[in-house]
């Protein structure tokens, strides 16, 4: 075998198709494009949300709500969840950089605790949230409560 004698497998190539060649290449005329229309001309892109003239999907169907720019999305915990975390972590203080150590939250979430649930052990928390309920059960069963910035 040398370099010059190496070709693909037969079949592995076609051959291109050469259009607006004239009529002897088999397409000539209209060069496939079919009869006149914007299609037809040079330069022609088919945008994205163009459906041939047919009103588009989203100009037909009605607006709804909206999305507040403003939300803030919390990481929920409830007090029942709390306990068992302690427990099942070995949590010493209730924090965001604990639980993300943990794999309970994103770096960037926002840590609120509301007061669903019994807490039965001390613990210090460190969060950016708490509800009223949550802070009183919190502060009855011994623990701290520190609102983070």
């Amino acid at each position: 075998m040398k370099l010059h004698s190496i070709r693909p497998a037969k079949g592995a190539t076609h051959k291109e198709k050469r259009l607006g060649r004239g009529e002897a290449s088999g397409k000539g005329g209209t060069s496939t494009k079919g009869n006149k229309g914007h299609q037809s001309r040079s330069g022609f892109k088919n945008k994205m949300a163009h459906e041939g003239g047919q009103m588009p999907i989203q100009r037909r169907l009605p607006k709804r709500g909206f999305k507040n720019t403003r939300r803030i999305e919390y990481s929920i915990f409830n007090l029942g969840q709390v306990d068992h975390l302690v427990e099942k972590y070995n949590i010493k203080e209730f924090s965001p950089e604990n639980l993300y150590i943990n794999g309970l939250i994103s770096q960037t979430s926002i840590v609120k605790i509301l007061g669903n649930g019994e807490l039965k052990s001390k613990i210090a928390f460190k969060v950016n949230a708490v509800s009223a309920n949550a802070k009183t059960a919190i502060e009855e069963a011994g623990g701290t409560v520190e609102i983070l910035k």
